[in-house]
């Protein structure tokens, strides 16, 4: 299946780096400015969405009391100085070795910021894997689009050359405008039952996606 490929586009944060348990963290202290009941992970996985200001409003969250840019703000500081606590998916390392020792580039498109997903994939010592790292110029996460057409446009592709792999309904929404194909990853920031929703294959983890390879 992945021999036909010669580039994977990767999601970030819940597809390599595995954040979802702190992004639940640091959301239901957001929601305790306003005293709204936390939210269980799988009421998480139910809501979260791109853009995010449409999940916080989903959440409860009331922008008359605080700005969706004050609560954005607050919830980077948080997650940046939480950040390390987090690690990649087991699985990881061992696929971006075998994918570029199989001669496929590969490139991460993500809603994180530029400067941030930079340092953490120099931290993590996984940098040299790939060829673009393609993340938004704010802390906002808001579409990627954009940024997967710019980064399109420097790969020049043929059909059906590129595998784009993450775990949210916005990863598949970003393939299909891009002319990728898309493989989601069900262990991230949306449910299950939400990715089957868009008709391409779901795996339960990365480890199950690395399965199907071997």
């Amino acid at each position: 299946m992945i021999e036909k490929y010669k580039h994977i586009i990767w999601d970030w944060n819940g597809t390599l780096f595995n954040d979802v348990d702190l992004c639940l963290s640091i959301i239901n202290r957001i929601l305790s400015y306003q005293s709204i009941q936390p939210l269980s992970k799988e009421k998480y996985l139910e809501i979260f969405t791109f853009p995010v200001e449409r999940y916080y409003a989903e959440a409860g969250l009331d922008f008359s009391l605080y700005s969706f840019e004050k609560l954005g703000s607050d919830w980077m500081n948080e997650y940046e100085n939480r950040k390390h606590e987090c690690k990649l998916y087991n699985s990881a390392p061992y696929l971006l070795k075998i994918f570029s020792e199989e001669g496929i580039g590969q490139s991460i498109l993500s809603a994180y910021s530029q400067d941030s997903l930079e340092q953490m994939v120099n931290k993590y010592g996984i940098s040299d894997y790939f060829m673009n790292l393609a993340g938004l110029d704010h802390i906002y996460a808001t579409s990627k689009l954009e940024l997967g057409k710019e980064l399109i446009k420097k790969l020049a592709p043929t059909d059906h050359e590129i595998l784009l792999i993450g775990d949210t309904i916005h990863d598949f929404e970003v393939a299909a405008e891009i002319g990728a194909d898309c493989v989601l990853i069900a262990e991230g920031h949306q449910s299950k039952a939400r990715l089957l929703k868009c008709g391409v294959p779901v795996f339960d983890s990365l480890n199950h996606f690395t399965n199907t390879l071997k």
